[in-house]
Formats: C-alpha cells, sequence, structure tokens
C-alpha cells in the first residue's frame, strides 16, 4: 500500500537537525519513497493530512520487558534486589503461556498508543512473545536473558542456552527482518564465566547482536569488582560479551574507564530514567557517556518498575534529570534526548530507522496537532522533548502499515487482551 502524508512538520532527525514545514512524506512498499516540500508524482492508495501536525520518526524503545504488565505497580517502594527477590521473582514462577500472551498484548497495545515502532525486549516464554510481536505489527528485537548459577556448566544442561537456539529457528529473520533474535545475558551476577563464554560464541557464530543488564546498581557493580577486580564492563569484555553489536542497558554505575570500552567496541547505553530513579537506583551519567563518544539509547525498562512504556516520558526525563544534576541548562539538549529515542536507538539496534529519509523503513507517528499540551509551538523540538505525551499520538505506522489511528487498534483486540488480562493473567500471578 501507497500513503501520501501531507501538510505535516515533519522532524527529519538527521545530520543537519532538518524541521521540514508543510511536508510531504511519500511511503510505498514499506519504504519512505520521498520527502520534501512538493507533492510527488503519481497517485497513492491514501492521502493522509496532518494539518499541521508533527511527524516524527516512530520511537524506539531499546530495553523492556513487554509481558510484565500485570506486576504494575506489585511490590512499590523497595530497592531492585529486594523487589526482585521479594515480589517480581516469586509471581513470574506461576507464568504459563496464555498469560504471557495476554500480558505481551496489553503491552504492546500500550507502546504501541504512545508512538513505539521497534523494541528490544528481553523476558521469558519469548517464542509466545514472537507471535505477539508478529501479530501486533512492530519490529523487535527479542532476547531470553539468560542465568546460570550452577558449579558445572555444559549448553546441554543449561535450559537458557536451549531457549537462544530455540528463539533464533523460531523468529530470526521473521518478515523481512522485522524481528530478530539477540543473544542475551540477564547480568554478570546472575551468571558465571563459562555460560558468558558461550553466549558470546553464540552470538558471533549467529550474526546477532547482545542484550545485557549492566551496573544497573551500585551493589551490583561494586560486588562486581570485589568478585573480579574488574567492572561488569571491563569482565565481560575480557570475555568476548561484547564482540558483536550490543546494548548495555542502565550504565548508572559504569565508570569512565567503561566508557572507553563502550565507544572502541560501539556497545550502546540504554539510559532508563524513570526505572533507575523509582528504584532508587541513582542517575546513569549520560553527558559523560556522550562525550565519551558512546552511543546512548532510550528505554522503558517494564512497567513493574516504571510503571509505564511512554517514551515521551522518558525523553523528558532523560533531558532534564542531566541539566538538574549538573546544574547546567544546557548539559542536555531537547535534541540529544529526541535522537536517544529514535536514531540513537535505531543504531544500538541496527535497524534502518529512526529518520524520515528515502529508503528507510516506513515507521512513523504522527502527533495531533490540536493537543492542548502542544500549542503553541515555537519548537517542534522542544515541544516533543518538553511538552508532548504518548496520548498526543493520533497514528502509528509500521513498516508503511497503520497499525493504530484514533485511538483504535488495527492489529489488537482491545477488548479480548482487557479480558485475558483481568479474567485470566491476574488470578493466575496472584491469585485474585
Amino acid at each position: 500500500m501507497s500513503t501520501l502524508f501531507q501538510n505535516v512538520t515533519a522532524i527529519l532527525m538527521d545530520a543537519d537537525r532538518t524541521v521540514l514545514q508543510n511536508a510531504f512524506v511519500a511511503v510505498k512498499g514499506g519504504k519512505i519513497s520521498s520527502v520534501g516540500p512538493q507533492r510527488p508524482t503519481g497517485s497513492y492508495d491514501r492521502v493522509i493530512d496532518g494539518q499541521g501536525g508533527i511527524l516524527m520518526p516512530g520511537l524506539v524503545n531499546c530495553h523492556t520487558h513487554t509481558a510484565m504488565t500485570p506486576m504494575r505497580g506489585y511490590g512499590d517502594g523497595h530497592d531492585l534486589h529486594s523487589w526482585l527477590n521479594d515480589y517480581i521473582f516469586p509471581v513470574e514462577a506461576r507464568w504459563d503461556d496464555r498469560a504471557i500472551r495476554a500480558a505481551a498484548d496489553l503491552g504492546l497495545m500500550e507502546m504501541i498508543a504512545s508512538g513505539t515502532t521497534c523494541i528490544a525486549d528481553m523476558y521469558t516464554r519469548m517464542n509466545i512473545m514472537g507471535q505477539a510481536v508478529a501479530d501486533g505489527g512492530i519490529s523487535a528485537n527479542l532476547c531470553n536473558g539468560a542465568i546460570f548459577f550452577g558449579q558445572e556448566f555444559s549448553p546441554a544442561g543449561c535450559g537458557d542456552c536451549q531457549k537462544q537456539e530455540e528463539l533464533f529457528e523460531a523468529w530470526h529473520g521473521y518478515d523481512d527482518g522485522r524481528i530478530r533474535m539477540d543473544a542475551a545475558l540477564h547480568a554478570e551476577y546472575t551468571s558465571t564465566p563459562a555460560l558468558w563464554e558461550w553466549i558470546a560464541g553464540f552470538a558471533r557464530q549467529k550474526g546477532v547482536g547482545m542484550h545485557v543488564h549492566i551496573s544497573e546498581t551500585r551493589k551490583e557493580h561494586e560486588e562486581c569488582k570485589d568478585r573480579w577486580g574488574k567492572t561488569p564492563i571491563q569482565v565481560l569484555n575480557d570475555h568476548g560479551v561484547f564482540d558483536v553489536r550490543a546494548i548495555a542497558a542502565h550504565c548508572v554505575w559504569t565508570e569512565p574507564g567503561d566508557w572507553a570500552i563502550m565507544a572502541g567496541k560501539g556497545i550502546s547505553a540504554v539510559h532508563n530514567p524513570c526505572s533507575n530513579l523509582k528504584l532508587g537506583s541513582g542517575v546513569a551519567p549520560i553527558t559523560g557517556l556522550l562525550k565519551a563518544g558512546v552511543n546512548v539509547a532510550l528505554g522503558t525498562d517494564g512497567v513493574s518498575s516504571n510503571n509505564d512504556t511512554d517514551m515521551f516520558e522518558e525523553m523528558k526525563l532523560a533531558a532534564i534529570l542531566q541539566n538538574g544534576v549538573l546544574q547546567d541548562p544546557l548539559a542536555l539538549a531537547a535534541w540529544d534526548a529526541l535522537e536517544m529515542a529514535t536514531v540513537n536507538g535505531a543504531r544500538a539496534l541496527g535497524r534502518n530507522t529512526g529518520c524520515i529519509a528515502p529508503g528507510k523503513d516506513a515507521d512513523l507517528i504522527l502527533l495531533d496537532p490540536e493537543a492542548p499540551n502542544l500549542v503553541p509551538c515555537h519548537n517542534a523540538c522542544n515541544n516533543i522533548a518538553y511538552a508532548a505525551h504518548g496520548s498526543n499520538v493520533k497514528l502509528n505506522m509500521c513498516r508503511g502499515r497503520v497499525i493504530y489511528e484514533n485511538g483504535e487498534f488495527l492489529t489488537i483486540d482491545r477488548e479480548k487482551t482487557l479480558r485475558e488480562v483481568r479474567e485470566y493473567a491476574i488470578p493466575l500471578l496472584f491469585g485474585k
């Protein structure tokens, strides 16, 4: 299907930071075919009048746990380790496939409605998540965070090694690469060197990326240094974990020595400001990472520690948090935050998206020009970073297919999903 957007303020996310007023953006065959101030020639199956609203690249959520939606608000008020061990892990032991699917659909609805078109999702029962993503229409890098606490490691005896293989075979490359599989370690502190090396070898062999939780808390970071004499980034790097395209989630307690490795290896840091603040983990040194040449992207983490997946909220907090901590209103600009949520995220996940240009995947979102919180618009970029909410999204297009418009989900059954979550998933997990 071909689509023409007209009368839009297009945020191109190019190197020149172009904001094109009264723009025309054409989409054909899932790709952006033309961008400019003049109407392109030819006919289109659909013409969408943006009425002066902002058209921008779809948002890229580079670290999330989509199916954790039933745990929204559960265990609030605890640090990461108490929250995980006393609340989350006991509930997760009760999952089944039906509940995961309902919870995943609910999470995808929330993200789609708030403008996300691509995610990096780390969780359990990822084959079920793969089908939810396939049906929901967004793009995803899926991974199962491997954990191993045993003394004697063998791939055959580690279920999470088998899950890496199964996920790769089931979903990697699906729908012309709309779904991809990344290898993953949950974290340094939940695994052993033998697993690190197996995962690293698997990623190199299969040609996939890597996804790891890194230095989320001071405790995690310092205990790793006590164990190995090195930080999590440094010790995992020694074992080859970052010899492929990699994303490191959180990075709150990373140090300048880590940043040098990350910049040299092309490891992307994924900033999760809402989750890190809510859990009391700290504030990631984003300006330091950027100055060191590290690609920094954004993620929401799971709703159980956020408690939502609104990437506009993450953008605003990412920008103003650095300014406040450093007492410098220019520490992180609105454009920097917008890059993290779009083009930097695309780079982190190896995706052909994140900007509006011919040949890029047609991942586009249109904001409501009549939203009171977006009027007036002296500067479109500042409005996006500081004023916009996910609820301002009128339309979500992924790879040329409109999957959400004017409050209607076009790929997910809203009523069925809510019913399944309320009547099956929540009673299963919480006995309610």
